[in-house]
């Protein structure tokens, strides 16, 4: 049933509008009029973290873009191996319903003493970024074929993907959430990557998410 949605914020940035609106008993965000993320599903969102660090032999510093409704921050903290987790978010609103509405949901991760909260834009502060990874989880918008916000392209540009591999220590791991299928970002993935995997999850309605991996960069830190 197309129950009609309660909305419970809106909220007008330089990027355009961004709203909390609430299902029955789970939370929708919706950014410039589309669909951004939600609470009834947090599969992807959570193998996003989980795919790499697995992989990692030992995740100590976890960098996380996007908040997000705080489920891939939520897997970060759950393995006991991680020490730091930073968390990178444009939007400033997003981080005060994730302490207020969405709280309870996440298992309160924000209030976490390993939790550091970065207010910025992902693609400009990578730049000059001061610390090392060893897992970065991206997910700031619904992927590389279908961003939310224009400057958000940085990201899976040439210039964006160097970047990465300078916050990246030995032996990192990183991984990419997308709301499609990308077959030319994996091709452009292995232009810089020694290993690049795929893994789809399989959604209730539509086309399955997707999650990227990429380690073992082909060119220097």
């Amino acid at each position: 049933m197309n129950i009609t949605p309660e909305i419970i914020e809106r909220s007008h940035t330089e990027r355009g509008d961004i709203q909390l609106q609430k299902r029955e008993n789970h939370y929708e965000i919706i950014y410039n009029g589309t669909f951004l993320m939600a609470t009834y599903n947090g599969e992807s969102e959570r193998l996003l973290v989980r795919n790499a660090l697995e992989r990692c032999r030992r995740p100590h510093k976890v960098l996380i873009g996007g908040l997000g409704v705080g489920f891939s921050l939520e897997e970060a903290l759950s393995d006991p191996r991680v020490a730091q987790v930073d968390v990178v978010e444009i939007e400033d609103v997003i981080i005060q319903w994730n302490r207020q509405h969405l709280a309870r949901l996440s298992g309160y991760a924000l209030e976490d003493p390993r939790t550091h909260v970065i207010h910025e834009d992902l693609v400009q502060w990578m730049e000059d970024a001061p610390d090392t990874y060893d897992a970065i989880c991206l997910d700031i918008d619904n992927g590389p074929d279908w961003t939310v916000s224009e400057s958000n392209n940085g990201l899976y540009s040439e210039k964006g993907i160097a970047a990465l591999i300078r916050l990246l220590r030995p032996d990192g791991v990183l991984t990419f959430w997308s709301a499609t299928a990308s077959p030319q970002f994996v091709d452009f993935l292995k232009l810089f990557f020694t290993e690049v995997t795929v893994e789809s999850v399989p959604q209730e309605r539509g086309e399955p998410d997707y999650i990227y991996l990429a380690a073992s960069p082909k060119i220097a830190h």
